[in-house]
């Protein structure tokens, strides 16, 4: 759920800027699910710009201290939030740590990196949320350390039915700073895309499990 429609256009309006957004309707990515996609959203790449990136953690910061206010830890879920996540717990001056996707198979096998008390409320933070497996699964690891987590904040959310149901069956509350409708409509208002894709791109989002390019 999108927090607030101005800094979701800003945010959609940033990530078209840095070429964030792939798109290929005709040779379509294939996601980790499985599933085909005419759209490719890589939110790294915001890493790499200092103001863009700044803007980013500076406004998941503001808003988790509106809805959680503060005293909590900041966990990134490896590895596409650990840089935003590192960021937005500098902003807080909150203590970091990220959860990887599966223990390390040598050393001290740790899942989670970083120092975290049992008795600890935790913030996750994600680049993106496709179908929420993988960010539910960091939930998942938080979890069994015995830690209150209050919610999930994010870059950017597909707004899919299978995630929205998953994120309802943990109990796990979540807010983006931007999603596909407001790239979307970012997109066609500056011809960052054009017509015809904007028909399919819209066509895929209803049905993404079904989608086949032409």
């Amino acid at each position: 759920m999108v927090y607030d429609k101005k800094t979701a256009k800003q945010t959609a309006k940033s990530l078209l800027q840095i070429n964030a957004i792939k798109l290929n309707p005709k040779k379509p990515f294939t996601w980790a699910s499985g599933w085909k996609s005419p759209i490719y959203c890589d939110n790294r790449i915001a890493l790499s710009f200092p103001e863009i990136r700044s803007f980013l953690a500076h406004k998941i910061a503001e808003q988790a201290q509106k809805i959680y206010s503060n005293d909590y830890v900041i966990a990134g879920v490896a590895t596409g939030a650990i840089g935003i996540g590192m960021l937005v717990a500098n902003f807080l001056n909150a203590p970091f740590i990220y959860v990887r996707p599966e223990p390390k198979s040598h050393g001290r096998q740790n899942q989670i990196e970083g120092q975290l008390d049992n008795n600890k409320k935790v913030l996750v933070i994600e680049d993106l949320i496709s179908t929420g497996k993988s960010s539910l699964n960091a939930v998942k690891a938080l979890k069994k350390e015995g830690v209150d987590v209050l919610g999930m904040m994010g870059l950017f959310d597909y707004g899919f039915d299978l995630a929205i149901e998953n994120f309802k069956k943990e109990n796990i509350q979540l807010h983006t700073l931007s999603d596909y409708h407001h790239l979307i409509d970012e997109a066609e208002k500056s011809k960052f895309i054009e017509s015809e894709d904007i028909a399919l791109l819209k066509s895929w989002r209803i049905s993404p499990y079904e989608w086949q390019p032409n």
